[in-house]
């Protein structure tokens, strides 16, 4: 039975988890870092400190709970990129540093296929090909997937990803960070309607994002507002950002003539969101389970299940901050 280590450590996160073929997923750890809340987003010297210290006794734990010795491993998947320089040298040359050791591969992974592939690991898998859109702290983009590997970017965020915005809206409403759940839960018992935000570029044609207008309308509607407004405030933020990508959603399969959509990466957690794309498109819609929507090393190990199973590995560290997802080679198995 094949196992993969995977590490995850591409910002805040720090994630470890092992997979095996055949049975999934058998061991996982997640550590969100803390320290970033007093500066109101992530400091990347910090992140990379944490890392360090938290990722060697993840790694035995995961081992621990799996029951298995580093010997027992045939492979050590990282990701490469994209995501902070400093926080992706510690998870690479660890894991190659582990790779090596134990004389077996090390496989690097590109952290946006690892949110993408993530809901093929529970049932029911979306039948190949389809849209995803990738929404997360520091990506939202829209991916035509005509097979696992080959991904045509459809659209993206020209400014501020989406989970950006919600980040910075919690910051002004005094909430805290990361603030995407914390701005959800405030618009638990808000009027959604009380308010008008626009919907940035949902009367442009293209499939692009843009949120820094949103948040700006939303800074000013703070500043003039009281604190008692601000459940309102957040549901109307939070609906406005729905129905943004609810939008661009629908035109994206449209655009490609495909029927389903995979939606993945932190903002896909979201509640208000799920519940709106599942009425735009019954039936059509497939999500992570809540754990894999916030960065993890289970969509790593898997990722680089799939990575492996092609022959593509690496034997020295590797990364790169800045990687289109469109550069990667295409993926001939599915199987798990």
């Amino acid at each position: 039975m094949q196992s993969i280590l995977g590490i995850e450590t591409s910002c805040d996160e720090t994630g470890v988890a092992l997979y095996q073929a055949g049975a999934g997923i058998v061991s996982e750890r997640v550590y969100t870092q803390a320290n970033h809340a007093q500066y109101g987003g992530v400091v990347p010297e910090l992140a990379s400190r944490d890392h360090l210290r938290k990722l060697p006794g993840m790694v035995d734990e995961v081992l621990k709970e799996a029951q298995m010795a580093p010997t027992d491993l045939d492979a050590i998947a990282y990701t490469k990129g994209p995501g902070l320089a400093g926080a992706l040298l510690v998870g690479a040359s660890t894991a190659v540093s582990m790779a090596t050791a134990l004389g077996i591969p090390s496989i690097p992974v590109h952290h946006m296929e690892g949110h993408l592939l993530s809901p093929l690991l529970d049932d029911p898998i979306p039948d190949v090909p389809f849209v995803a859109l990738l929404v997360s702290g520091g990506h939202t983009m829209l991916v035509e997937v005509q097979a696992l590997g080959s991904y045509r970017l459809l659209g993206e965020t020209l400014d501020d990803a989406a989970g950006e915005a919600f980040d910075k809206t919690a910051r002004l409403l005094g909430l805290g960070f990361p603030g995407g759940h914390l701005v959800a839960q405030l618009a638990e018992s808000g009027d959604a309607h009380r308010f008008d935000f626009p919907r940035p570029m949902v009367n442009r044609p293209g499939l692009d994002f843009s949120f820094s207008g949103l948040k700006t309308h939303t800074r000013q509607l703070i500043a003039r507002s009281q604190p008692a407004d601000y459940c309102d405030i957040a549901a109307g933020f939070e609906l406005a950002v729905v129905d943004t990508l609810v939008h661009k959603c629908r035109r994206a399969l449209k655009h490609t003539r495909l029927e389903r959509l995979v939606v993945a990466g932190g903002v896909s957690a979201n509640q208000r969101l799920r519940a709106a794309l599942d009425k735009a498109l019954p039936g059509q819609v497939y999500y992570p389970r809540q754990t894999l929507c916030t960065d993890n090393g289970a969509m790593i190990a898997w990722a680089g299940w799939h990575r492996r199973h092609e022959g593509q590995m690496s034997g020295h560290i590797e990364v790169k901050p800045r990687w289109p997802l469109d550069e990667l080679p295409p993926l001939m198995s599915a199987d798990r």
